[in-house]
This record gives C-alpha cells, structure tokens and sequence, in this order.
C-alpha cells in the first residue's frame, strides 16, 4: 500500500478542498459524518450485513465499522472518532495504523454512546451527513443532510482523484481474477451455483463484500436483467452463460458483464461477437464534452443493426427505434457512474446545484444524463435479451417487425450483455478491464 500514501495525501486535499467551499458557501462550523449503524433482524437476535455510508468512507478506507465519526471543519485536520468496544463476542478492528491514519487525529472510542461528549458542542451548526437523522436530531443536530451540501458533493464526487482511480483498478483487476474462474467453470460445465462459489474463491471476497449481488445467469436465465437466484443443478443442455459481477477495494466498486457460448460455432456466439465490436466502439467514441445520453442512443441504432442483421425483426433503424422495438430488446441504460457506489450518485445532475436532468421519455432506465468530463468514470454495458413480456406489450404494428421463428431460436439463449469500467481522461479513454485481458 506504499504507492497508494502519496496519492492519498492528495485525495484528502481535495476533498478537504471541496468541503472547506461548500462549509463556508452555506455559512456552517463543519461537517459531522457518520459510518452509520447496523440495523437488526427483526425478531431477531442478528443484524444485517453492514453497509458504510458512502460519504464516510470516500475520506477513508474504513468499510465495516459502525459507530465512527468524522468531523471535518475549514483548515483544520479531519477528527476520526474511530469504535473499538470491549467486546469477547466478536473480533474487535485494531488501533488504527495504516497508511491513511496521518490525514486525521484519531481519538478511539469504546461505546457509541461515548461519541456524543467527544463531539462539538454546537452541534446546530455543523451538517450532519449519515442515515441515522433521529440519532442525530437527538444529539442536536438539526442540520442533517441539507440538500445543496449533497448537490455540492454529489456533483464533485464524479470526478476521481487519481486515489480513487489506483482503488478502482485494483477493484477491476480482483474482479477479472473472478471473471476469469467463472468462465472456466462454466465451460466445466458447472452450476450456477458452482460457478458462484468459483468467483467468490477466485476474488477472495464474500457475498457480503462484493459490491452487488452477482448475477450468475445460464441458459434463459440470462434474459432477466438482475437475476440471482442460483440453480445448483447444471442444466441438461448448456447453451449461454451470462455473469454481471464485480469487486470492492476500500470501498470502491468495479461493475463487469460477460455473455459466453457454450458452442463457440453457433449463432449465438456470432451475435456476441457482433455486440462485442459494437461495444468496444462506443468506448472508442467517447469523447469529454459528450452527453451520456448521446452515447446511449448510438447504442438502441447499433441494436436495430443487430436485429436485422440476425433477422429478429425488420425495418428501418429509425422505425424499430421509434416503434420501441428496440427498447423492448435492450430495455435498460447503457450503463451508470461508478464508484463509492456501483450505480454512483449524480447520474443526471448537471450542475453543483443539482439541476436534474431527466432521462429521455422512452429510456426511462438511463442512469445518466451527464455532460462527460475528465476523471469520470463510466460503465459501458449494452444488452440484447428476449423478454416476452416487454415484446407482448409492443403495439400491434410494432409486432409485425418481428421474426418470431428467429426469437423462439434466441429464447433458450436469454440475452447477451457486455459490461467495461472505464475512466474519461483528456486524451484518451483507459478501459481498466479489457486492458486486465479480459476479452
């Protein structure tokens, strides 16, 4: 981790940069940030899985320890209240000493309740960002998560300091460790659920530490869009396997998709060649000063080539689109920001005041509308599925532009989806997962 100090130094200078503006800007003492707080099973004696809050650990890779605080005021450095309890019931997190522990003075604390006295007195004039509103209310603070703070952070949040870019390629290089089990189990002719337990060995992360439920999807599975229900029986005939799975490295995601072909000779390994290609040219068409929107629309006119390429329907491009054929085959975004968060905050905000931005009327699931700058970060993720329930629902004219001989011989494949991180620089584009060698 000594390579990831230096760059570190500088993430903390820039958040501290973006956090002193927006103090001053709304006339507060500060910030107070809460890691948050489990929350219990109910009836029960256990809790959820933990999930930090995001704002806690964009200052620092502390990602499974309720109870902390950090408070952030102008010019002075970062105060961690960091939870280490007495306790012989489970594992308590050492005294904190890596190499991110120099950007804060460090008080520890052994009860939650303990925070309380070792925070500011006037409360009332620090912004409280966390989840937990009643505690904080309780505790008096009043203002808690005042929404031009959240438009401010959100909005600058999506440009990555190269620290964040370091965790993100980690992320993207455990995650094609893991890929790269799960397609050889599928060619071993494994389950889903085999195939699973391959990529979580592979990464060496649990089902609680990678970022999102993996979608392990083989045969018609892979036309449902977040599927995780996991088969442990490997079905008769193989055909498709479609695997949506990623990585986490101090709290940072990575998000990648893979379609396979059991027969590397049918069709249907022709089609995920073809979107492959399709794929790899929208990223080498990006662009800063792009819309995302732009992108996805290039995307539905390359779907209609497809269709009519392998006969599924027939038409114009622009007939398919506007009739919502296309749509009906490729129903989701292109693809999302990421990073604290695998779908990132501010997908549709235009400006650090939050002006919303609207996904089109008839692509209602993009995820972002933004003008594309240096520093993003952007998953690519086209789609062709069959889904008969969005073709049934296709207006009667729409209708007569299917082949449905060609459907049916598509339905027992499911879909084909193919997901890339990539990272927007001045000059070029930086695909973390295909430069990983993952094909």
């Amino acid at each position: 981790m000594d390579r990831l100090a230096p760059l570190y130094a500088s993430h903390i200078a820039e958040l501290s940069q973006r956090s002193d503006t927006i103090i001053r800007r709304q006339n507060l003492q500060g910030l107070v940030i809460h890691s948050g707080q489990a929350h219990r099973i109910f009836l029960d004696d256990m809790d959820y899985p933990f999930k930090v809050n995001p704002h806690f650990k964009h200052w620092l890779p502390v990602t499974d320890n309720p109870h902390c605080w950090l408070v952030i005021r102008p010019e002075a450095k970062p105060k961690l209240l960091f939870y280490r309890p007495v306790d012989f019931w489970h594992k308590v997190p050492p005294v904190p000493s890596e190499f991110w522990t120099d950007g804060f003075d460090i008080e520890l604390i052994e009860t939650p309740a303990e925070a309380k006295a070792k925070l500011p007195a006037n409360l009332d004039q620090y912004a409280y960002l966390g989840e937990h509103t009643d505690l904080a209310a309780e505790w008096g603070m009043t203002q808690c998560n005042p929404q031009p703070v959240l438009d401010y952070l959100h909005f600058h949040r999506s440009i990555k300091t190269d620290y964040e870019l370091a965790c993100m390629r980690v992320a993207s290089e455990i995650a094609v460790c893991g890929h790269e089990a799960a397609r050889d189990a599928f060619y071993g002719q494994k389950s889903e659920f085999e195939i699973q337990l391959a990529y979580l060995s592979a990464t060496g992360q649990g089902e609680n530490q990678v970022p999102y439920g993996n979608i392990i999807a083989l045969n018609e599975n892979s036309a449902i869009l977040h599927y995780t229900k996991l088969e442990t029986v490997t079905p008769e005939s193989l055909r498709s396997f479609l695997i949506d799975a990623g990585a986490s490295f101090h709290g940072y995601a990575s998000d990648i998709t893979r379609t396979y072909a059991f027969d590397k000779s049918s069709i249907f390994a022709e089609m995920i060649a073809v979107m492959d290609q399709h794929q790899r040219e929208i990223i080498a068409s990006i662009k800063p000063g792009m819309r995302y929107t732009d992108l996805h629309l290039n995307m539905h006119q390359r779907v209609a080539s497809m269709l009519a390429q392998f006969n599924l329907a027939s038409g114009s491009e622009e007939a398919l689109i506007e009739s919502g054929v296309t749509a009906a085959f490729f129903p989701h975004g292109l693809g999302h920001q990421i990073g604290l968060q695998v779908h990132d905050v501010a997908g549709f905000m235009q400006d650090e005041q939050g002006t919303h931005l609207a996904a089109p009327e008839q692509h209602r699931a993009l995820r972002c509308t933004r003008v594309i700058e240096p520093g993003m970060v952007l998953t690519i993720e086209p789609g062709l599925y069959v889904i008969d329930s969005l073709l049934t629902q296709l207006s009667p004219q729409a209708r007569t532009m299917l082949n449905q001989s060609a459907i049916d011989a598509m339905r027992p494949f499911g879909g084909i989806r193919i997901e890339d991180d990539v990272i927007v620089h001045e000059n070029r584009i930086e695909n973390m997962t295909r430069d990983l060698g993952l094909d």
